[in-house]
């Protein structure tokens, strides 16, 4: 396990950010602060009815040389977590539980998602998610192309890591 200092954000950020591949018993944990992220970015879908989706989705993804990487606080409480193929560097998932925005635990999570990947980092990102554009572009992220995620038909962007 790695601890990661973060800066201190506007919201009561935790001393330190404890970095550690999913576990079994991660899933209802990773879940809820999915959903409760997704709700919060893109209220008009039901990301809890998307629960078992992401279950599969992370197993699919682990399975296939993926890696999912939580981050947890001093007290074991999920802070969030980022989903990485380490060989083409794409970002399939990234989440950030509510308490914890604001606070550098979604850098955390980027910069160990890099650090992870032999490949430059790539992901989709929905064209209607300001607070999540704001964050790759401060992060150095540049437009590649346009897109449509498959699931929900909204248009999405594919960033490159800069």
């Amino acid at each position: 396990m790695t601890a990661a200092a973060i800066p201190p954000g506007p919201k009561s950020a935790p001393a330190e950010v404890h970095l550690r591949p999913r576990a079994p018993g991660d899933f209802d944990a990773l879940a809820a602060l999915w959903i409760e992220s997704w709700t919060e970015a893109m209220p008009a879908i039901d990301f809890s009815a998307r629960r078992d989706w992401l279950r599969a989705h992370l197993d699919a993804l682990e399975a296939a040389g993926g890696e999912t990487i939580c981050a947890f606080d001093r007290d074991g409480r999920a802070l969030g977590f980022v989903t990485i193929d380490p060989r083409t560097g794409y970002l399939d998932q990234i989440a950030v539980a509510a308490q914890a925005k604001g606070s550098g635990v979604a850098g955390v999570l980027l910069d160990a998602a890099r650090r992870a990947s032999a490949a430059p980092l790539s992901l989709e990102v929905n064209q209607d998610n300001p607070r999540a554009l704001s964050f790759y572009r401060r992060e150095g992220f540049v437009t590649a192309a346009e897109g449509v995620n498959p699931m929900s038909g909204l248009k999405t962007w594919r960033l490159q890591a800069g």
